[in-house]
């Protein structure tokens, strides 16, 4: 069993927010190959999007999907069924979201109240998509295979803003924002998810009569990631573009990277591992 574990936000953080490239995190990522540290992708994204991201990198730990909508677990990684839990090939899924149908629902509801059009991803078209995430069209395909999570645009004055995010709270939902577009989502965020994950590691430590602790390192750049960093030992906020930090996450403890996107998790990550490792 491991003694630490990584969890990671994508774009922004181990991915560079423009290129979508990886390459400046390598170092890093090859260290925790070699240590054999986990690392769990957190992400906004949908299955269909981490999967390929999964390979590329040559990953075979759980990931979580849609703002922590749901974690997915390879079989036979665990030696005891896990709660909550189905099964879809080659995973035992732990569903914590919604159903995609559900919110979709919900945001026309909101859309007729407000009486302002909301154009969530089931509106929109592929090069629409595209259009406002800087996507490529494949990439874009792949986003709109949502499960658990509803991105929607919302432009307009701050009073408009706050009464749409009103509106969800008072349907007992959560919504959070992540680089350009909102999200609509049920009562999951990336820090429960990441929880139940590790409570996961945890009873496996337990049934292997091991007694290490193990610690916890989150990494991200937005304030949806925010959850998922005040969970963990160690939180890591790197940089966004500008080399300014998100000025929402204020958290005892927090590590500042010294660097933006993926060259700010390298140095972040072996910083860490030159520390507790």
């Amino acid at each position: 069993m491991p003694n630490l574990i990584v969890f990671t936000d994508l774009d922004g953080s181990l991915l560079d927010g423009t290129t979508y490239s990886y390459e400046a995190a390598i170092p890093a990522l090859t260290a925790l190959r070699e240590q054999g540290i986990p690392l769990v992708l957190v992400s906004s994204k949908t299955r269909a999007e981490i999967e390929p991201i999964r390979q590329r990198l040559g990953l075979h730990d759980p990931f979580i999907v849609e703002n922590g909508g749901a974690v997915f677990v390879p079989h036979g990684l665990f030696d005891f069924p896990l709660e909550r839990m189905r099964t879809k090939a080659p995973y035992q899924i732990i569903e914590l979201g919604l159903p995609y149908h559900m919110l979709r629902d919900v945001l026309k509801q909101i859309e007729h109240a407000v009486e302002t059009p909301l154009q969530g991803f089931g509106d929109l078209s592929v090069e629409a998509i595209m259009q406002a995430t800087e996507l490529p069209y494949a990439d874009a395909i792949l986003a709109k295979q949502r499960e658990y999570d509803e991105p929607f645009l919302l432009q307009g004055p701050q009073a408009l803003i706050e009464e749409v995010c009103r509106q969800i709270v008072t349907r007992g939902l959560r919504w959070t924002k992540g680089g350009r577009l909102f999200h609509l989502m049920g009562e999951n965020d990336k820090g429960a998810a990441a929880s139940v994950l590790l409570r996961c590691y945890h009873r496996q430590q337990r049934l292997r009569g091991e007694t290490e602790r193990i610690e916890t390192v989150g990494i991200g750049d937005s304030i949806n990631d925010a959850p998922l960093l005040a969970m963990v030992d160690y939180p890591i906020l790197v940089q966004k573009p500008d080399g300014s930090y998100d000025p929402d996450i204020h958290l005892s403890g927090m590590i500042r990277a010294p660097g933006i996107g993926p060259a700010g998790w390298n140095e972040a990550i072996l910083d860490i591992l030159a520390q507790v490792t």
